[in-house]
């Protein structure tokens, strides 16, 4: 069955049953410990009494609250609610007449051996007043509820479709920024070693493979992301030299974790964009640790006197789009840095996140 209809079917079924109760508490159960026997037309009125109390109830919820109170139109609103309380009165007194209820009520305490006094036709019923008041009430908390919760699940799923589409538009932003500068190098390398073209070119295809295929649920296992990192490192490898020095510890992953992909890659990427001289020696480390709920990346890379504008600019596509999904994935559960060490002349980025969300945990 579709569950719209299902909710629907229980919303109805709820609805009986509260007015089941409703009119069982109020209008019968009362009428009943009289232990005398009232006339039909007894019930028969406290049956209109009930289905005025109902009419009243839903005109007030789908009419007078969203027409009026909704649209800032309190005076309407309660004049239209004192208009209805003032005919209550006068509606009940001639279903009273027309079932001549007074007088059969009186025969039957009569007869019961009870001595009841009867309100006279000319003064308010403060029951039925009451009781059309409290329905009020209710229904315009009932209905002012379901507005609050009907907008807030729309600003939820506003939200949720405004970071979707945001999210989507970063990760595009971020996937074209690697391969461009992938793509460069492989190129770079086919004018000194074909061979190694080849296997970066190989590397390359499984790599893609992986964004193509993979990451498309937006989350992924860690170990995959560590593999793409890998083979990242490995291509990179290809078209340096001996004076840099590329290093990489990876978690031992007993329990495989789900995060974002190509979160991490962009400050790798960064690292080999800064960290590289082709005369002086350099060093790049990449640290990527996984201690109970806390992932932490420490990305470490040598600078240069000509690269020193990146202490003070930090930043470019991939990175600033990083921090954006960041805040986006993981709103406070996150932490980062970006900083200059002066005693050794490197830049360390230091990113950690708290997973502690079980459906992220992979089986």
């Amino acid at each position: 069955m579709n569950p719209v209809k299902n909710r629907a079917y229980i919303t109805i079924l709820l609805h009986l049953l509260v007015w089941m109760l409703f009119a069982f508490i109020l209008l019968f159960y009362q009428p009943m410990s009289w232990n005398i026997s009232l006339p039909y037309q007894f019930w028969i009125k406290q049956s209109g009494v009930l289905i005025m109390l109902v009419a009243v109830f839903y005109l007030n919820s789908n009419i007078f609250v969203p027409q009026l109170l909704m649209k800032n139109n309190n005076l309407g609103f309660i004049l239209v609610i004192l208009a209805i309380i003032i005919a209550i009165s006068p509606v009940v007194n001639l279903l009273d007449d027309s079932l001549r209820l007074p007088e059969l009520l009186e025969k039957a305490f009569n007869a019961g051996g009870i001595v009841r006094p009867f309100r006279k036709k000319d003064r308010l019923d403060i029951f039925q007043i009451m009781m059309t008041l409290m329905i009020v009430g209710i229904s315009t908390s009932v209905t002012l509820i379901q507005k609050w919760q009907a907008d807030k699940q729309l600003r939820e799923e506003l939200d949720k479709e405004r970071i979707g589409s945001e999210l989507s538009f970063l990760k595009a932003q971020i996937n074209p920024h690697f391969f461009f500068n992938t793509l460069n190098n492989i190129y770079a390398l086919t004018h000194v070693d074909v061979e190694n073209s080849r296997r970066a070119l190989h590397k390359l295809s499984r790599m893609m493979r992986y964004l193509l295929y993979d990451t498309q649920a937006g989350i992924t296992p860690l170990s995959k992301e560590v593999s793409f990192i890998v083979d990242y490192l490995e291509l990179m490898k290809l078209r340096l030299n001996d004076t840099t020095k590329v290093s990489f510890e990876g978690p031992l992953v007993g329990q495989d974790i789900n995060i974002a992909p190509m979160l991490f890659l962009p400050y790798i990427e960064n690292a080999f964009k800064h960290g590289v001289s082709s005369v002086e020696p350099s060093v790049i480390r990449i640290e990527l640790s996984l201690e109970a709920k806390v992932l932490e990346l420490k990305v470490v890379n040598t600078i240069f006197n000509e690269n020193a504008e990146i202490v003070d600019s930090y930043g470019g596509i991939g990175l600033s789009n990083t921090k954006r999904r960041l805040d986006l994935l993981y709103p406070d559960k996150h932490t980062f840095s970006a900083m200059k060490v002066e005693e050794s002349n490197e830049f360390v980025v230091h990113l950690t996140l708290v997973i502690d969300d079980p459906e992220l945990y992979s089986r």
